[in-house]
């Protein structure tokens, strides 16, 4: 009996998340779902040791997406206005998925050791390198912090200042000398707006 692997129920948990994005109306709880989703790829790309992807997505994808969703939210609306439904997005959506399925059938299958890309020299180079220079066990992980330790810093740098961004446009910015503002009180006690106050 073949054994299932553990990448299926992760994918079957994505299919699932798109649906129900799709059919919620209430887009607080879109945006929530939507970093679920990025969480569940952030696992997928985990398990395929590809950890800097899973690093960049749990970053911007469940992080910073989310957060800069969250901020829209709360200068719109939070519920979806019905739109009439068009067939030219879905007609574009499958001819896509349709073409992206096709160009899958060429690959060799997932983990195939005689793939072509293992059959380069230099992937002998850095599965040595591994064991004997660095003694790291996963190869992925000496790749990009050694190999590729610039082009590594870089998007963390990038994925840093972005972040940093984000935080400086949502926070707001007070003055220290400003004291707060206290609305205009009539006689009555009841607020009144300043420019019939005068």
């Amino acid at each position: 009996m073949p054994s299932i692997p553990v990448e299926l129920p992760i994918f079957i948990l994505h299919l699932l998340t798109a649906l129900l994005i799709a059919r919620l109306r209430g887009l607080f709880s879109a945006a929530m779902l939507t970093g679920i989703f990025s969480l569940l790829s952030c696992c997928l790309f985990t398990l395929m040791d590809a950890v800097d992807v899973a690093f960049t997505e749990a970053a911007v994808g469940a992080g910073i997406s989310t957060v800069l969703i969250l901020g829209t939210l709360a200068l719109t609306d939070r519920e979806e206005r019905q739109r009439p439904a068009r067939a030219l997005p879905f007609v574009v959506v499958i001819v896509t998925g349709a073409a992206l399925i096709y160009g899958t059938f060429d690959m060799p299958p997932f983990g195939a050791a005689d793939a072509p890309i293992h059959m380069h020299p230099v992937v002998q180079t850095f599965v040595h390198g591994a064991e004997h220079d660095f003694h790291i066990p996963n190869i992925v992980t000496v790749i990009l912090a050694s190999y590729r330790g610039y082009d590594t810093l870089g998007e963390t740098a990038v994925i840093f200042t972005a972040g940093v961004g984000v935080l400086l446009l949502l926070v707001e910015g007070k003055r220290a000398g400003d004291p707060p503002s206290e609305p205009d009180h009539g006689s009555d006690g009841s607020d009144v707006p300043r420019d019939e106050a005068a």
